[in-house]
């Protein structure tokens, strides 16, 4: 994703386009799999670790990038395909690999439907499949 690229997303979620953010955003947009702070930081020599994280919580605040219970007790960070400022609908299911330990998004995988008691009112989920991907299970 190039600069005016990572502008306009940044300016579509409301948050202010700084040289900080629109290099997070391009480092999120390059990722092929959910990036942790450790991960963003070793990708991301310009910033350090608490800039990246007060960026990661502006985005996740604005709708821009949504947070992914990673199968291990941390978290992962990905951009929300919405593009919405005010709602995140990109919720799907993630699939973490217990052997290479990398997390796939599976868009294509229905999520179940989840009937909640009276009273209750969910605002986001975290439906998170373990198991050997593909490539680890041909190994």
């Amino acid at each position: 994703m190039d600069e005016t690229n990572c502008v306009r997303l940044l300016e579509q979620h409301g948050i202010k386009p700084t040289s900080n953010r629109i290099v997070v955003v391009r480092a999120l947009a390059e990722e092929e799999h959910p990036s942790s702070i450790s991960d963003l930081e070793t990708r991301i020599l310009t910033i350090d670790k608490s800039g990246i994280f007060r960026s990661l919580m502006l985005f996740r605040e604005h709708h821009l990038v949504h947070s992914i219970e990673d199968g291990e007790g941390g978290v992962k960070y990905e951009l929300c395909h919405s593009h919405d400022e005010e709602e995140d609908d990109d919720q799907h299911v993630h699939f973490f690999c217990e052997q290479c330990h990398r997390i796939f998004c599976l868009h294509d995988t229905p999520v179940p439907p989840i009937q909640l008691p009276d009273g209750y009112s969910a605002h986001s989920f975290n439906y998170m499949v373990k198991g050997i991907c593909g490539e680890c299970r041909k190994k």
